[in-house]
C-alpha cells in the first residue's frame, strides 16, 4: 500500500494524482492510446513504462517526480506499507461479497450445523453494514425444502377437490386427506427403526409419493362402505363388511410395495454379471431414506386405514343418526305445542 502524506506533497508541489500517474511508470505503465493491427479484431493499448529491468517496487524510492520546484523524490510524501492482497473483487447483486467455504465431515448433516453457526454469529461482532447470506448446500436446500412444501399443499388441494366432487361429503374429504397427513408418522417411525437421519428433501419426496397409495387404500375401503350402505344395511355391519371385503387388496397393496422397496431401504446392489450382492454404496444413500420413508409410512397408514377410518365411519353414522332423531323430536315437539294451542 502507498500511501501519500497530502500536506508534505503540497508543500513540494504535487498531488495524488500526479503521484499515481509516476508510480504507474514502474507498475502497468501509462495508457496513451490503442491500436488496432490488421490481422487483429480487438485493440491493443499502448502503454509508456519504465525498462522491464526498472518495473518493480525496490525501484520506488529512487523514482522522482518533475514539480514546479524540480525533480522531487517521491519518497520525500509517499510511504509504503505491508498488506493483504485482493487479486480479486467479487461482487453479487451489485454489492462486494468475500466467499468463505467449508465442508460437512463426514456423515454430519448440514441442518444441525448451521444452527449451531447462527448461534455463534452474534460473538463475532460484526459491522452492522454486513450482511450474511448462506449459499452452496444450505441454499439448495432451502430452496429444495419451499418447493416441497408447495408441492404437497398443491397436492393435498387437488386432491381435497377430487374427492369432495366424487364423494359429495366434506367429511369423508377431510378423512382421506387427515390419514395422509398421520402417514408421516409412520414416515418418521421407518427412519427411527433404521437409525437414519431425517432429510427433508429426500424424506419428503418419500411422503409426497406416499400420499397416493395411502389415498387409495382409503378411496376404495370408504367407496365400499358408501355402495353398502346404499343397500339399507346399518352403520355397524357395513363397516364390518367393508373391513372383511377390503382386509385383502389393502394388505396385497402394502406388502407387495414394502417388499418391493426392500432391497433399496437396504441399500442393496446385485450385479448380475459378476453374481455379486453387496449392500452400501454412493448410489444408494438417496434411495435408501426415500425407500424407507414409504416403506415406514405405508405400513403405519395400513393400520390407520383398517383401524382409524372405519371407527371414524362409525362415528360419524353415530352423530348423523343422533342429529336426525334430535330434529324428529324437536319437529314431534313443536308439532304438539300447534296442535294444544
Amino acid at each position: 500500500r502507498l500511501k501519500v502524506n497530502r500536506a508534505q506533497a503540497a508543500k513540494c508541489g504535487a498531488d495524488v494524482q500526479l503521484s499515481g500517474s509516476a508510480i504507474q511508470w514502474i507498475t502497468t505503465g501509462i495508457k496513451v492510446g490503442e491500436y488496432r493491427p490488421d490481422d487483429a479484431d480487438e485493440e491493443i493499448d499502448i502503454r509508456v513504462r519504465f525498462p522491464s529491468n526498472k518495473r518493480s517496487l525496490d525501484h520506488l524510492a529512487e523514482l522522482r517526480i518533475p514539480t514546479q520546484a524540480g525533480s522531487v523524490p517521491i519518497g520525500t510524501f509517499v510511504s509504503r506499507q505491508s498488506g493483504a492482497a485482493t487479486r480479486t473483487i467479487m461482487r453479487t447483486d451489485m454489492r462486494r461479497t468475500m466467499l468463505v467455504q467449508a465442508d460437512l465431515a463426514q456423515g454430519a448433516q448440514i441442518s444441525p450445523v448451521l444452527e449451531k453457526f447462527k448461534a455463534e454469529l452474534p460473538k463475532l461482532d460484526l459491522d452492522p453494514s454486513v450482511s450474511l447470506r448462506f449459499k452452496g448446500g444450505a441454499q439448495t436446500e432451502e430452496e429444495t425444502i419451499a418447493f416441497l412444501w408447495k408441492a404437497f399443499g398443491l397436492a393435498m388441494a387437488i386432491m381435497a377437490i377430487i374427492l369432495v366432487t366424487q364423494f359429495n361429503s366434506l367429511f369423508q374429504a377431510f378423512l382421506i386427506l387427515t390419514a395422509v397427513m398421520f402417514s408421516t408418522g409412520g414416515v418418521l417411525l421407518g427412519l427411527l427403526v433404521t437409525n437414519q437421519a431425517f432429510s427433508l428433501v429426500n424424506s419428503g419426496i418419500g411422503a409426497i409419493a406416499l400420499a397416493g397409495i395411502v389415498v387409495n387404500n382409503n378411496i376404495v375401503l370408504i367407496d365400499t362402505y358408501n355402495k353398502i350402505r346404499q343397500s339399507g344395511i346399518t352403520a355397524k355391519e357395513a363397516v364390518m363388511r367393508t373391513c372383511t371385503q377390503r382386509l385383502r387388496p389393502v394388505m396385497l397393496t402394502t406388502v407387495t410395495t414394502v417388499m418391493g422397496l426392500m432391497p433399496m431401504a437396504l441399500a442393496m446392489n446385485i450385479d448380475i454379471v459378476n453374481r455379486d450382492i453387496f449392500f452400501g454404496g454412493p448410489a444408494t444413500q438417496w434411495w435408501r431414506q426415500m425407500a424407507t420413508a414409504i416403506s415406514g409410512g405405508l405400513v403405519f397408514a395400513t393400520l390407520l386405514t383398517l383401524l382409524l377410518t372405519p371407527s371414524l365411519l362409525m362415528i360419524q353414522a353415530n352423530f348423523s343418526h343422533r342429529w336426525r332423531t334430535h330434529r324428529s323430536r324437536a319437529k314431534v315437539g313443536s308439532g304438539k305445542q300447534h296442535a294444544a294451542a
